[in-house]
């Protein structure tokens, strides 16, 4: 997925609660490019959470492999991967589902490299277009690393135009997860009259996107749970986000504070407290601004944000000579319990 080159900088509960099963330290066996158009929502999004949602997607297990497409283009943002056909991948070890229904995707992390070199890497593409709805993510771990870029996201065509929302971005071993919108001309970041969990911080307001200038307008969440190791120490957790006409909200809950009410299929974001961000309508028209976007998981190295803030990452060496050392990546997996949309 990818994509910003931000210089910004972006955290036992019983085991039978996940799909998957081992702590982080036990496995250790990020997108971008993306118009304008007539209203096309579901109006039963934009009547808030006050109306019943319903399950339109299902992602899990298989679904992850047979239903979203590989990616085997060269990097958008400059990284230092080579993405890896659905058929490759299976057949390194890359994409495979577990036992339990767990999906693994996965960057090579036994292949000694020459510096310079490219490392096996997947990315994936639902075919399915989205014009709005109600995005409910459960990840049981995501990857994290010196030179480790990974990203959920979602992504239109004709990249400013269409919009891009990046739900989970951070690079190296970074401790808190950053929420960007990219855009093009005429929107910027507001929250209206929403309150935002606490210490929630604003990185930049102005939106709009270009390939010389695509910081985009962000927040930097201050919880260690929302990204990385702390994530995955806690067995990941959820990360959900609204899409409608009043704008777009998301929310991060760790794997013991998922509601109940997402558990049980019958999400309702009335009760779910402060989101960590938010973009109201006010000041950047989501309808013209979002469509035909395709959620992205993908997990690049380097590239135009990793190298860029590698010199502040506390890893050794250079950003490249970090891509060819294999041991580097024995965390650079997502572990993917399942993504449910909602109408």
């Amino acid at each position: 997925m990818m994509m910003s080159t931000s210089t910004f900088l972006f955290l036992s509960f019983s085991l039978s609660l996940v799909a998957g099963n081992t702590a982080e330290a036990r496995w250790a066996d990020h997108r971008k490019h993306a118009r304008s158009m007539p209203h096309r929502m579901n109006d039963s999004i934009t009547k808030r959470s006050m109306n019943k949602f319903t399950l339109s997607d299902m992602y899990q297990g298989a679904d992850f492999l047979n239903e979203w497409d590989f990616f085997t283009g060269t990097d958008p943002t400059h990284g230092s991967v080579n993405y890896q056909s659905k058929q490759n991948a299976m057949a390194k070890g890359l994409a495979f589902v577990q036992d339990d229904g767990t999906t693994f995707l996965a960057v090579d992390d036994k292949t000694t490299l020459p510096v310079g070199a490219k490392r096996d890497s997947v990315r994936i593409t639902t075919k399915k277009k989205y014009y709005g709805g109600l995005f409910i993510a459960d990840f049981f771990a995501m990857p994290h690393g010196c030179s480790v870029w990974p990203a959920y996201w979602s992504v239109g065509p004709d990249w400013p135009h269409s919009g891009e929302i990046d739900i989970i971005e951070g690079v190296h071993n970074r401790e808190t997860n950053q929420y960007t919108l990219h855009t093009s001309s005429g929107c910027t970041l507001s929250s209206g009259s929403v309150r935002l969990t606490n210490d929630t911080q604003v990185l930049g307001k102005q939106c709009t996107s270009s390939v010389s200038s695509n910081a985009g307008c962000a927040f930097l969440d201050t919880d260690t749970r929302s990204y990385g190791k702390g994530f995955n120490l806690l067995a990941g957790g959820v990360f959900a986000h609204l899409w409608n006409n009043d704008g777009i909200k998301i929310w991060h809950f760790a794997r013991g504070e998922i509601p109940d009410d997402i558990n049980q299929k019958q999400p309702d974001p009335s009760t779910w407290g402060e989101p960590v961000a938010f973009w109201s309508s006010t000041t950047c028209n989501i309808d013209s601004h979002f469509h035909d976007h395709s959620l992205v998981i993908d997990t690049t190295l380097c590239g135009d944000f990793g190298t860029s803030t590698y010199p502040s990452s506390g890893c050794p060496g250079t950003c490249a000579q970090a891509v060819s050392d294999p041991n580097n990546f024995k965390f650079a997996k997502w572990k993917l319990n399942y993504i449910a949309v909602y109408n």
